[in-house]
């Protein structure tokens, strides 16, 4: 995972709080909703001086340009080389990010600065946020069982806090600016070999009349955050959508192995376990992406990813779900078995759609070649 070099933590997210919106008549509610996230700290892209003005939406989407630009190669380039793979391998670019704009989108500046081939397919989301990251691992999922000897490359950049509104005082962008953070991930997903997460099948849901629960309002000022306060609910109808995906692969959604979610916070995580019947457990690896670094949005499930490979991974062929929540509101689901480079799992064997597609290791990295603990916000 890679992430910004400027630091705040929760104490100093609430003290800011405190200070700037202070005759608020809500100022207790939105501060007991901040610490109810579990967010210990977040990486953010500016010192929070500079994060807390608001230059314009002009000036904001430069920024957001120039720093993708800066920071997403090292990124892609570390994550070809986990994969032993060059540019000139990947057949497809998936680029997600709902924090900027960009037209063309940034895929083809990479295609025209990181030696990618000319006939790269682009494939820019834009509009999906958080559950962008699970439709970028399900669209090269598709991608590589149509096209068995292809390889994909899904990159997730999202800088939450270049859309910080100071003037915009509802409660649930109150909330957003004490659980959002900034991150960049990447990942090569190839149509053979590898080790890693070798997915079967993948599917989306939608839960009707909630288009309007979690949404962007594109303002003068920019893109501001509109969450409504039933959005921790909706596990209780998503949790039946992983069900019946996993059903329909003769699987028991409650009974797997490893458990690969979006964090939005502590609420859908707890829910889920709930109407899953798995146990808090399962979800640590979404819980400590949530705690170390915010909702990242649609880097979150890739970050989760990451964890599990820096665990060591599980046994050949345990099975897992992966699942990314966002507006709509919408889920992108996906079902897998680990697997070994060189094993034979069942699931070569089994998979519902074409050819094994493998999400190779270590391809959720840090873009800073800098080890160094980073510096504090503030």
């Amino acid at each position: 995972m890679s992430v910004p070099e400027h630091v705040i933590t929760m104490e100093e997210t609430l003290e800011l709080a405190r200070t700037i919106h202070a005759d608020h008549p809500q100022l207790p509610l939105a501060l007991r909703l901040m610490e109810n996230t579990g967010v210990r700290k977040r990486h953010i892209l500016r010192p929070i001086e500079e994060t807390l003005k608001h230059p314009g939406f002009e000036q904001r989407n430069s920024v957001y340009e120039a720093e993708a630009k800066a920071r997403v190669p090292a990124v892609i380039h570390r994550a070809l080389e986990d994969a032993e793979l060059r540019a000139s391998d990947i057949d497809v670019i998936i680029y997600v990010s709902c924090t900027g704009f960009m037209m063309p989108s940034l895929t083809a500046w990479l295609i025209n600065t990181m030696d990618f081939r000319s006939d790269t397919r682009q494939m820019p989301i834009a509009q999906l946020g958080c559950a962008a990251g699970g439709a970028a691992i399900n669209r090269a999922h598709d991608f590589c069982s149509a096209y068995p000897d292809a390889n994909a490359l899904i990159v997730a950049c999202e800088f939450c806090s270049l859309c910080y509104q100071p003037t915009d005082l509802g409660v649930g962008n109150l909330l957003s600016n004490g659980l959002f953070g900034d991150g960049i991930a990447a990942a090569v997903m190839r149509g053979k070999g590898g080790t890693g997460v070798e997915l079967e099948r993948n599917g989306s849901y939608l839960v009707p009349e909630t288009v309007d629960w979690i949404a962007y309002d594109v303002r003068d000022t920019g893109f501001h955050f509109k969450l409504d306060k039933r959005v921790p609910g909706t596990m209780e109808p998503l949790a039946p959508a992983l069900k019946q995906l996993a059903g329909q692969h003769g699987w028991d959604a409650s009974d797997l192995d490893f458990y690969i979610i979006h964090a939005g916070g502590p609420r859908i995580l707890d829910d889920l376990s709930k109407y899953l019947g798995v146990a808090p457990e399962a979800f640590r690896f979404s819980r400590a992406t949530l705690t170390e670094y915010g909702n990242i949005a649609s880097a979150v499930v890739l970050d989760a990813l990451r964890r599990l490979f820096d665990e060591g991974g599980t046994p050949d062929s345990a099975r897992g779900l992966l699942a990314g929540f966002g507006p709509g509101i919408t889920a992108e689901m996906s079902l897998g078995r680990w697997t070994t480079s060189g094993s034979s799992p069942a699931t070569a064997r089994i998979a519902s759609r074409g050819a094994p597609v493998t999400v190779t290791p270590n391809a959720f990295i840090d873009a800073f070649t800098d080890t160094e603990e980073p510096g504090r916000a503030g």
